[in-house]
């Protein structure tokens, strides 16, 4: 995982990660040449009507992740641009309103996300989609189970995911296990995901990096994605 400071260095232990190296954990996996943007679970349940403190933001919804989700939102909003010019696949996993018998283990666990307003599921207005994006509604945390995502990235001739959203150890990550699971290369820039704990945001983004993906910031990705433009052009 590199000399380089990753903003889980004040949570994991230098001695823990270099035993990680030493297994041989983290090594990049890189980016294919046909990647699709994730936007998971980007809607107002999840920030808040407007960026405010997270005690606050809960309040009003308790699915809400508070101010972080605002700051992740404006690195989202550059990649939904980039890729918009690239013509590259936008897909939108998101959850679906919740009837009664949608209840299920996860909101026995968390009663709060069987409460949320119809306003809170509605998309974030500087990500949301446009026609031609894909909107996948999804019950459950990883955007591949029980939907028709695998199918779609089939069809679109997919080779790699850019995961964004939130909640970095929830949505994000159980959709990044999948994917990897699937054989995908996958990406997380981690500015551009978003968790209501600091602490699991960092853990979690460590983890990733170790097993299941590619973490990295925004502008580093997407450096990339213009080297990568540059080089098909070339």
């Amino acid at each position: 995982m590199g000399n380089q400071a990753r903003p889980w260095d004040d949570i994991i232990p230098q001695e823990e990660q270099e035993i990680y190296r030493l297994a041989g954990f983290g090594r990049p996996s890189g980016l294919g040449t046909r990647p699709a943007l994730l936007v998971i679970d980007v809607q107002y349940r999840t920030i808040g009507s407007h960026p405010m403190p997270i005690r606050e933001a809960l309040a009003q919804y308790p699915t809400s992740c508070g101010e972080v989700g605002w700051q992740a939102v404006a690195h989202i909003a550059r990649l939904v641009a980039r890729f918009r010019e690239l013509g590259l696949p936008i897909i939108y996993p998101h959850v679906a309103p919740k009837a009664s018998h949608d209840r299920g283990q996860f909101a026995d666990k968390v009663p709060g996300v069987m409460d949320i307003p119809a306003a809170g599921y509605e998309f974030v207005r500087e990500v949301a989609p446009v026609p031609g994006d894909i909107c996948i509604p999804k019950h459950h945390a990883s955007a591949f189970f029980g939907t028709s995502l695998a199918s779609y990235l089939v069809s679109l001739k997919v080779d790699s995911l850019v995961m964004t959203g939130c909640t970095t150890s929830g949505c994000v990550r159980g959709t990044v296990v999948d994917a990897c699971s699937l054989n995908y290369k996958t990406v997380v820039p981690q500015d551009a995901v978003y968790d209501r704990s600091a602490t699991s945001h960092k853990v979690n983004l460590f983890d990733m990096a170790s097993k299941y993906a590619d973490v990295m910031s925004t502008t580093e990705l997407l450096a990339r994605l213009q080297e990568q433009a540059g080089a098909a052009r070339g």
